[in-house]
Order: C-alpha cells, then structure tokens, then sequence
C-alpha cells in the first residue's frame, strides 16, 4: 500500500522550513518538494524528500503512484519583487504549477476516495488599495474588499484563490460523474512575515526584520519605504500556528474559503524606534524606493481576522511586544553575537 505523507511545495522556503518542524514533531510522515536540496537538519525531519519543480508533471505522477496524499501545502511561489522582474515566469511558476497541483489533490481524491486538503498561503498583495490616503483612512479590511492587486504576484495569488474555489466547489460542472468528491481547498492571506530563523531575503515586506539584522551587526541600514508606512505583520511562529489550525478545523465551521490572519501593524518608523530601544547604535535612515512604495501603499495598513477567529479560534500568540522582546530580539542578538 502507498505511503501516507503531507507534501510540502517550496520545502525550502521561510515558512517550509517552521511547517516541517512543527509537523515532525507532531508525528507526521512528510514529503518535501522544492527546486533545491532539503538543508540536512530538515531532510532527516521528513519521510522523503524530492528535488523538482511543480511544473515537471512527470515528477507529479510518480509522486501520486508512489505516495497517498492526505495533506497538501502548497508553499512554493515566486513572491512580489522577483515576479514583478519577470511577471511571466512567475504566472508560470504561481498559476500553472499551481493548477497541477489542484489537479494532482483531484488525482489523490478519487485514489483516497476522501478530499485531499489542500492548504494555500496567500497574501496581502492580493489587495489593491487605490491610494495611501484610502489606505490610511480605511481601517481594517475583510477578505471582499479592494481586490485590485497592482502586481503579478497579487493578481496570480487572487486568481489562485479562485481556483481553488473552482476546483472546490464546481470542478468540471457540466461532467455527469455521479457522487463526485471534489478537493477540500482553503486559503490564508498572510501579511508581512517575520522570521527569527531565516535572514531576509529583500522581500517587499523585509525592511522590518533587515532593520534588526543591519542593527545586530552595526550597519547601516537604508529603508526603502516611508517612515509613515503601516503594514500588518506576524512573526512566523504564528504563521505555522494559523495553518495547522485551519488545516484541523472541522469543514463545517468553514464559512470561508480564504480566511485573513493578522496579529500587529506597526509603521516603519515604529519598527525602527524599537530597533534603536535595542541596539542604541543602530542607524535607519528613509531613502524611498518609489516603485516599492507604489506597492506597499496599495496593500492595506491592517486587515480584519475576525472571520477566522470566530470559525476555527484563531488568534496569534505573539502581539508587537512579545514578537519583538521575545521572538525577533533575542534570536538575532544570538545569531550575531553568540
């Protein structure tokens, strides 16, 4: 009999790297993709491992005869800045492979005969704002409003959460397949994510934790935005958290298909205050990139998670305070200075 594994796409990335640890832990048999090796300490974390791309549908075949796929989280996505440098590739990456894997969790529905979950991060750059004063003078935003997104990575993440919806609900509609079971998708729209583990890797929304790593190491550092921007955050412990509960929560609490997940909102400035409460010597100067700040304005300056909170119980551990005092601080102080 195959296997039973949850399969992680982009393995490797920030978040694959917090998931395979927490589901190791939890006993659970895992199955890694990503376009390149598993670092060592991850690789002995997981039943498996395979070095491959989403696209090659060959890699996913053998996958499906080998494996039976219980759990999917699809993590592998090429993100806002690199997309907007060649917005094909990253419909290629972000939509097609995307649509593979959908239609490979159809394959390993009808094999288990019992919908294959399918777990999908998505983002704020799924939002549009039409401008900062809109922004600023807004509030929160639910999961409905101002889905204008302004870059690839937004519209494919949008587009994404459609599909999912699709392939959820109305999968080959006008097909006469009797007592059809259709995949069971949900979607998260994450806001900027911070990790303590992982060194930044200049992400739109990286100048928070570049901050704290330039400081930790007595440099400079050059924000790229305004000192006035406001964008929501979460550390990523809290990111794990918000999957793995929306992954065990019952179906039919799920009013939504994709569901917002916050936790705090602070400004550039803010976070650059913090920085200098820290390390005194630190420098942060404002040299604003204006085509990043284009983008940055168009997402909101904090978004409305109720609709998660009152359907699977979600709410962060890590407010400001504690994401900075005893998550982001004590990390990169050790990483740096032993």
């Amino acid at each position: 009999m195959p296997k039973e594994v949850v399969m992680i796409t982009g393995a490797n990335g920030e978040i694959g790297h917090g998931l395979i640890e927490y589901l190791a832990k939890k006993g659970e048999q895992i199955l890694a993709l990503d376009m390149a090796p598993l670092d060592a300490e991850l690789e002995k974390m997981c039943h498996c491992s395979f070095i491959g791309n989403i696209l090659d549908d060959h890699l996913l075949e053998k996958i499906q005869k080998e494996y039976e796929i219980k759990t999917i989280y699809h993590l592998a996505a090429l993100l806002s800045s690199r997309g907007e440098q060649d917005p094909e590739l990253a419909h290629r990456v972000n939509v097609n492979g995307t649509i593979n894997l959908l239609k490979f969790a159809v394959d390993g529905t009808n094999k288990r005969n019992t919908p294959v979950k399918f777990i999908f991060p998505s983002s704020i750059a799924a939002y549009g704002m039409p401008d900062a004063e809109t922004k600023d003078k807004i509030g929160k935003i639910k999961e409905d409003q101002f889905l204008e997104p302004i870059t690839m990575y937004g519209c494919n993440k949008l587009y994404c959460e459609n599909l999912g919806r699709y392939y959820m609900r109305h999968y080959k509609l006008t097909s006469s397949i009797p007592g059809q079971i259709h995949v069971d998708f949900r979607a998260l729209r994450f806001p900027g994510l911070i990790s303590a583990i992982t060194v930044p890797t200049g992400g739109t929304t990286d100048y928070g934790p570049e901050m704290l790593h330039y400081a930790a190491q007595n440099k400079p550092y050059s924000c790229f935005v305004r000192a006035d921007t406001r964008l929501p955050f979460m550390v990523m412990t809290d990111a794990i958290r918000s999957m793995i509960l929306l992954e065990s929560a019952p179906r039919e609490n799920l009013t939504h298909v994709v569901y917002n997940v916050s936790s705090f909102n602070p400004t550039a400035q803010e976070i650059a205050d913090i920085v200098k409460g820290v390390f005194p010597s630190a420098k942060v100067t404002f040299d604003v990139n204006q085509k990043r700040q284009m983008i940055v304005d168009s997402w909101p300056a904090d978004i409305d998670d109720s609709a998660a909170k009152h359907d699977w119980n979600w709410m962060p551990e890590y407010d400001q305070k504690r994401a900075f005092e005893e998550y982001l601080i004590p990390a990169i102080r050790q990483r740096y200075q032993g």
